[in-house]
């Protein structure tokens, strides 16, 4: 739906690569000004902003790591010297360390947990302070996961940490209804993105993939369109909800 979002800023957090920035783009491809907030990625960020800018919209890079309240609030302060509001945000920023629970160091959980959990909570309680200043609504999506409801193994932490997203923005659609302000998630199944190739190869991507229900993967396009729904007034009566793009994944494990 061309310039559903005109007027809009959105703020995507991990958007330089992968999910994060295929919502950019459809955001920006349906209105939307963006700023794409990433960490240690500035590459990938420039290449992400200049494709926005091609498509005549304005985009801005903002280096945060999530995990850090103050990284969190100079990175907010970046958007709004650049946009002047935020409307929406994407919460996306998310590490998973694929070992099993007793071989995965306290460090490695406990950066999953503070960027994937806490990184949220963060982003979400200081962008929705601006929008209730603002007193126009908002909207936040958070990235999830089919492994919030689903325990596979190898990912004890990850697990947990989305768990606690899905509840996280059920706790906050409840308090901010009031305000306008409406809080849904994503939860993809398994999606094609570039992470997948550091812990698979192609071709045990293309054999898994044919265990699936669809028999293949999802598509980046096809979870940022998911992210573009919620962010638009077609969405305008939806606030708590968890939409799961998976291809059936779920169901079958």
């Amino acid at each position: 739906m061309p310039n559903s979002l005109a007027g809009k800023v959105a703020v995507i957090t991990g958007a330089a690569r992968g999910i994060g920035r295929g919502a950019a783009l459809e955001l920006a491809r349906r209105g939307a000004d963006v700023a794409i907030v990433d960490c240690g990625n500035e590459e990938a960020a420039a290449e992400a902003v200049a494709a926005i800018h091609g498509m005549g919209r304005k985009a801005i890079a903002v280096r945060a790591d999530v995990s850090r309240e103050e990284q969190v609030r100079t990175g907010l302060a970046d958007v709004l010297a650049g946009f002047g509001r935020i409307d929406i945000l994407v919460n996306n920023a998310a590490v998973s360390v694929r070992k099993p629970f007793l071989q995965t160091s306290l460090e490695d959980a406990q950066r999953t947990m503070l960027v994937s959990q806490w990184g949220v909570y963060l982003f979400s309680y200081f962008a929705a302070q601006q929008m209730v200043k603002q007193a126009s609504g908002g909207c936040i999506v958070m990235i999830s996961s089919v492994h919030a409801e689903r325990p596979y193994p190898n990912a004890a932490a990850y697990n947990m940490a989305k768990a606690g997203v899905n509840h996280l923005a059920a706790s906050l659609a409840l308090e901010l209804a009031n305000e306008r302000i409406r809080v849904n998630t994503i939860e993809p199944g398994w999606v094609d993105t570039p992470g997948e190739r550091v812990h698979n190869s192609e071709q045990e991507i293309l054999d898994r993939a044919k265990t699936l229900p669809m028999e293949r993967l999802g598509s980046i396009d096809e979870v940022a369109k998911a992210v573009a729904f919620l962010c638009s007034d077609d969405a305008s009566y939806i606030t708590g909800a968890t939409l799961r793009v998976d291809g059936g994944f779920a169901l079958k494990f």
